[in-house]
C-alpha cells in the first residue's frame, strides 16, 4: 500500500487492509490457505484447544503494509494482537507505526473506513 494509513481488519480466516487517502481508497483481501481446524476444549485443559496463529498468514499480511505512517489494527477475537505480536517479532520497524488495536465485530467495509478516517485525523492533530 502507497497511502500514509493503513487500516487492518483481521481475524484468523481472513484480513481486509484498507489503504486510506484524502480521497481514495485502496483495499485488499486476504484469505488464510491453511486448513480450517475446529479444536474441541476439555475440562481441566487450561490453554489447550486453540490453533496456533498461521505464520504465513501473518507474513502475508505484513508485506502489504508498506510505508504507511500510522497503522490501525482491528478486528474480532485475539487476531489482531497475534498480528501485534508477530510484527513486533519480526517487523519492529513497522510495529513502531502501530497507532491502535481495536476491537470491533464485523462493520462493513464504508464503518470501518469512516472509523479509521476519524481516528487518522484525530492521531494526525495528535502528532502535529
Amino acid at each position: 500500500m502507497t497511502h500514509a494509513h493503513v487500516c487492518v481488519w483481521i481475524d484468523h480466516r481472513e484480513a481486509k487492509i484498507f489503504g486510506i487517502g484524502l480521497d481514495a481508497i485502496d483495499e485488499l483481501e486476504i484469505e488464510e490457505k491453511g486448513p480450517h481446524h475446529h479444536l474441541h476444549r476439555k475440562a481441566d485443559h487450561v490453554y489447550q484447544g486453540k490453533a496456533p496463529p498461521d505464520q504465513q498468514f501473518l507474513q502475508s499480511v505484513t508485506e502489504h503494509l508498506g510505508d504507511a505512517r500510522g497503522i490501525l489494527l482491528v478486528g474480532p477475537g485475539s487476531a489482531k494482537n497475534e498480528l501485534a505480536g508477530y510484527l513486533h517479532l519480526h517487523a519492529p520497524a513497522v510495529a513502531k507505526r502501530i497507532w491502535g488495536i481495536e476491537a470491533a465485530d464485523h462493520p462493513t467495509d464504508g464503518e470501518l473506513v469512516a472509523w479509521a478516517r476519524q481516528r487518522f485525523r484525530a492521531a494526525d492533530r495528535m502528532r502535529a
